[in-house]
């Protein structure tokens, strides 16, 4: 099994990525959070036998021009080992935090593919960039500003997505799929996998053209105490009206406009206090190496060989190394 584990600030990112690399992970990937996504990847790349990838680069207040820079020069500096993973967030924070327009998220992200894909073409052939869209609108590429062919191709794009309509999407035309962190078993068998299906019976592709890597909650220890932050987490992550459905599927669809209505009353820290072991266990991979690596094995088993770890805080190097080797013992 693949594993991507957090990549975190651009301070330490060269050495805490050979850190990973020899405590065994397979990739690591960054999010759009307090550092640039691409940054502690730049330093990263340097770093050699690791994957690399953005999970995820916000898409909408970027342009796609200033994507494919991005995406390419990361695939040139790791040598064919960069993946740009795409998301949409959420209104609010799209509108309000980034000051960029998120109406029609489906069409837009969709939009954003075919135009990253013709940007790519246009440097790999030579040829002329003529991309009119709805959203955007690409029509000059001189040759002073195109980098020329990727000796590696063109870095694949992967999206992030939970609901129908763009899981769909995504499994129709993108490269690859990543699953929202705040997910469960059931949720990703029995809602996620059938709108992939669709996707990709509507898009005429097999399920070898698209990759499906489902990120997982980690929380390592054995006392209650250990994942206090943890139930904070999904606390607020259940606040959010997007994610409902994941509650839903397992019957707790109560639980998100309480969490909702203690969020805009900034009683974050009570929050974590509703959420109980059956849901904490539900939707995160809790416990000893052991135990974490059996619910990963279990959640993904038929659907994908790769994985990314989210942490709520850093797992230590000797922990993460051990939850690798769980891994390996259970192929």
């Amino acid at each position: 099994m693949k594993v991507f584990t957090a990549l975190y600030g651009p301070v330490d990112a060269v050495e805490r990525a050979r850190a990973l690399r020899d405590a065994g992970a397979s990739g690591v990937a960054t999010f759009e959070g307090q550092h640039d996504v691409f940054a502690p990847l730049t330093l990263a790349a340097t770093v050699g036998g690791l994957d690399l990838m953005t999970n995820v680069a916000i898409a909408f207040p970027r342009n796609p021009i200033h994507l494919a820079h991005q995406a390419n020069d990361h695939q040139l500096l790791s040598g064919g080992r960069f993946f740009l993973g795409l998301g949409t967030q959420i209104r609010p924070q799209i509108e309000k935090r980034f000051g960029a327009q998120f109406e029609h998220p489906v069409a837009r992200m969709t939009e954003l593919i075919a135009a990253l894909r013709a940007i790519f073409e246009a440097w790999e052939t030579g040829g002329r960039l003529d991309f009119r869209g709805d959203y955007y609108r690409h029509t000059l590429m001189t040759p002073t500003f195109s980098p020329g062919p990727n000796p590696y191709g063109p870095p694949p794009i992967y999206v992030g997505a939970l609901g129908p309509r763009l899981t769909r999407a995504t499994a129709e035309h993108a490269d690859g799929l990543l699953v929202m962190p705040f997910g469960t078993k059931r949720f990703l068998h029995d809602a996620t996998m059938p709108a992939v299906r669709d996707g990709l019976r509507a898009g005429g592709r097999r399920a070898e053209d698209l990759a499906v890597i489902p990120e997982i909650i980690v929380s390592a220890g054995s006392d209650p105490a250990d994942h206090a932050a943890t139930r904070r987490l999904l606390a607020f992550y259940g606040s959010t009206p997007a994610y409902r459905p994941v509650l839903a599927a397992h019957g707790w669809e109560g639980l998100q406009p309480e969490l909702n209505a203690m969020s805009k009353q900034g009683r974050w820290q009570e929050m974590g206090e509703l959420i109980d072991d059956e849901v904490l266990h539900t939707i995160a991979a809790c416990g000893t190496p052991k135990e974490i690596a059996a619910h990963i094995r279990d959640r993904v088993d038929g659907v994908s060989d790769t994985v990314c770890l989210y942490q709520p805080s850093p797992i230590g190097l000797q922990t993460l190394s051990e939850i690798l080797d769980e891994l390996r013992e259970l192929r």
